[in-house]
């Protein structure tokens, strides 16, 4: 009856260990500069993009009598197509950059 109690704690003690060791070994996550700017720079072509896009439109639309207002009006729409792009890129990455594993 002794060595079965004795026997018990040790396995409960091995249990415990093996938890603690686990959770010292787990080690903490840390921002990832390098991908965090990367993903900055992203944001900072989507911004511009935002910007860009919407003004050529509203230029290509109020010169409506220019002949190349067609050219400059597809152009805009493709840049804000872009700015959509790398918003959502820019904003992956920079999640990336704070929850990915290495």
């Amino acid at each position: 009856m002794f060595l079965k109690k004795k026997l018990m704690n040790c396995f409960k003690n091995i249990k415990v260990y093996a938890q603690l060791s686990k959770i010292i070994q787990m080690e903490t996550h840390r921002t990832n500069k390098e991908v965090l700017f990367k993903g900055i720079k992203l944001m900072a072509i989507s911004l511009a993009c935002m910007f860009l896009g919407p003004t050529l439109v509203y230029v290509s639309l109020t010169n409506q009598d220019r002949s190349l207002y067609i050219l400059l009006l597809a152009i805009a729409i493709i840049i804000c197509c872009l700015a959509m792009f790398f918003a959502f890129k820019g904003i992956n990455t920079i999640l990336d950059s704070m929850f990915k594993k290495k």
